[in-house]
């Protein structure tokens, strides 16, 4: 009997310890994930990536951890299709993919109320599609499935709005609908400007509203309304200047008055 109180206590500081250093290990990842989504960094973002996975090896399963993990291939991903088409950017590009999609698949099992994770596995599988019919017909439901159990479970939350915008946007042929991709969009907008005026914990996610600020302008683009765009893409900049797109569109856009 008392080997085995012995034994529990032991394991007991074992867990302990490597939960502590799983933390540790989380907090260094999202400052790690915060200065390369600041300077748009793929390095970075393996370095935070990297992180994020020792985390979730090295302590009892969580669902933050795998969610912050999805986070950061995804963006991993982003940057590495932002730059020049070749083989090598493609496959790192695709190959960050799959590592979000089957990180954010562990993240929703652990927890199926997480909100943001399904929002990006809703924005992951449409990104899939491509405007593909047959992908469409594959994926198309997951990404309903996963985008209504987003709203479900985090209308308010300014990253669950935006993302929803964002596949909005990129599946808006009609103005109508780019209308109603601005109309989420711009509600995202309003409550990022509310979390703002929040102090968030060390592991909170504060990512997506410079982001969101370019898809508005992007969308004022698309429906003719020059001056508004240039004004978003403007915040955007203000921002996080390294935002490329912004910085692009903002001049296409001058360049047309």
């Amino acid at each position: 009997m008392i080997w085995r109180v012995a034994t529990w206590f032991f394991l007991s500081a074992c867990l302990a310890r490597a939960n502590e250093h799983s933390d540790q290990l989380m907090v260094a990842g999202v400052k790690e994930f915060t200065a390369a989504y600041k300077a748009w960094d793929g390095q970075r973002f393996g370095v935070s990536a990297e992180l994020f996975r020792q985390a979730s090896t090295n302590a009892s399963v969580s669902c933050t951890n795998y969610y912050w993990l999805g986070a950061a291939e995804f963006h991993r991903m982003l940057q590495a299709r932002s730059l020049p088409l070749t083989p090598a950017n493609t496959l790192a590009a695709d190959e960050s993919m799959d590592a979000a999609l089957a990180a954010l698949q562990i993240a929703v099992k652990l927890d199926e109320r997480h909100a943001e994770s399904h929002a990006l596995l809703g924005t992951l599988y449409g990104m899939k599609i491509n405007g593909n019919l047959l992908r469409g017909a594959r994926f198309g439901p997951r990404v309903w499935k996963h985008q209504k159990k987003a709203m479900e479970f985090g209308a308010q939350d300014p990253r669950v709005r935006y993302l929803l915008g964002t596949c909005q946007f990129h599946t808006a042929t009609k103005p109508s609908a780019q209308r109603e991709a601005l109309t989420t969009l711009l509600s995202a907008e309003t409550l990022f400007a509310a979390e703002a005026q929040r102090a968030g914990g060390p592991l909170e996610p504060r990512w997506g509203r410079s982001s969101c600020l370019t898809f508005i302008g992007r969308t004022y683009e698309l429906l003719g309304q020059r001056v508004e765009a240039a004004d978003y893409f403007r915040k955007a900049l203000a921002e996080h200047p390294a935002d490329h797109v912004a910085k692009e569109s903002l001049a296409r856009v001058l360049e047309r008055k």
